[in-house]
């Protein structure tokens, strides 16, 4: 699940359908300008790395392990994610006041949009909810269209895939005020700028449409925090090793988890961007899972 840094101008290009399902790749067309970037450094992981080398040094991570990623979010946590993504949607309820517009970003892997579609169908016979599922990782992708092609969902105008940046979404393809819910999964922290994508999900829906995150978060109790950096940077990267005979993506992957900013920080990205929330207070602007270790943002467009 991933997004990534520099705003490009792009041109779109559409892919024969496959299937009857939409594989579509919106490529850019310039690189960014070198007097923009060549001052400007941000995270990745516990280095600083210039801007304009982020986007490829997080593409490198995810080529390498989008192949085994459902299997290795199941061994890092013990199968727990799935209760976090259910929760997630569950909290949505997409399909609860009719068919809903969705885009779901950095959701390569299709998981967050087959939980949406399903919920709309099993609870509301909601067939008419759509998702469109965007990521700038070609590889992540095929995984997600992989998943679909199993569903109900392959050969129906219910869900397409866009390769595309999560910062400069073309406006050809992703028109302003259009989408009813805009959801991202585990994606944001491995973006250069978590401003622009908090604008262009702002840009993209519609006036009193939802933003929703889910993301690992600060940990606020003292003997957990703990027990979760031991496990998190002794175990993870061993399973890593074992399991996708790559160590160093799942050292990046843990250490980009600690530094996303903590909860109360997020949520004033989050308002700054011109979303309205609730309090700063757990159940308000946000909700933590198992002690802070994920939480969900929810944001309302004014």
């Amino acid at each position: 699940m991933l997004c990534l840094s520099r705003s490009l101008r792009f041109s779109l290009q559409r892919a024969a359908p496959i299937n009857g399902t939409r594989l579509i790749s919106t490529q850019g067309s310039l690189p960014p300008s070198s007097s923009d970037t060549s001052h400007r450094t941000t995270s990745f992981g516990f280095k600083t790395v210039p801007e304009e080398a982020k986007e490829s040094l997080v593409k490198d991570v995810f080529d390498s392990v989008a192949s085994k990623y459902d299997l290795m979010n199941d061994a890092t946590s013990f199968g727990i994610h799935r209760l976090w993504k259910d929760a997630f949607v569950l909290g949505l309820r997409p399909g609860r006041k009719g068919p809903m517009r969705c885009v779901d970003v950095a959701g390569g892997t299709g998981d967050i949009a087959l939980r949406i579609l399903d919920y709309a169908r099993e609870n509301y016979a909601d067939r008419e909810t759509s998702v469109e599922v965007v990521d700038i990782n070609g590889q992540m992708l095929k995984a997600g269209f992989r998943r679909f092609k199993k569903t109900m969902y392959h050969n129906t105008p219910q869900v397409s895939f866009h390769e595309a940046n999560a910062q400069d979404m073309p406006s050809e393809q992703f028109p302003d005020n259009t989408y009813d819910l805009y959801t991202i999964a585990f994606g944001i922290r491995n973006c250069t700028s978590i401003p622009a994508v908090l604008k262009e999900a702002h840009r993209v829906l519609k006036p009193g449409g939802t933003f929703a995150c889910l993301e690992f978060s600060r940990v606020n109790n003292p003997l957990l925090n703990l027990m979760y950096d031991q496990y998190s940077f002794s175990i993870i990267p061993l399973l890593g090793t074992i399991l996708a005979g790559d160590r160093e993506s799942y050292q990046y992957l843990v250490e980009s988890i600690r530094k996303f900013p903590p909860q109360p920080e997020f949520a004033e990205m989050i308002r700054e961007a011109g979303f309205a929330t609730g309090a700063d207070v757990d159940g308000g602007a946000w909700t933590d899972l198992w002690g802070g270790i994920a939480c969900i943002h929810k944001g309302v467009k004014l």
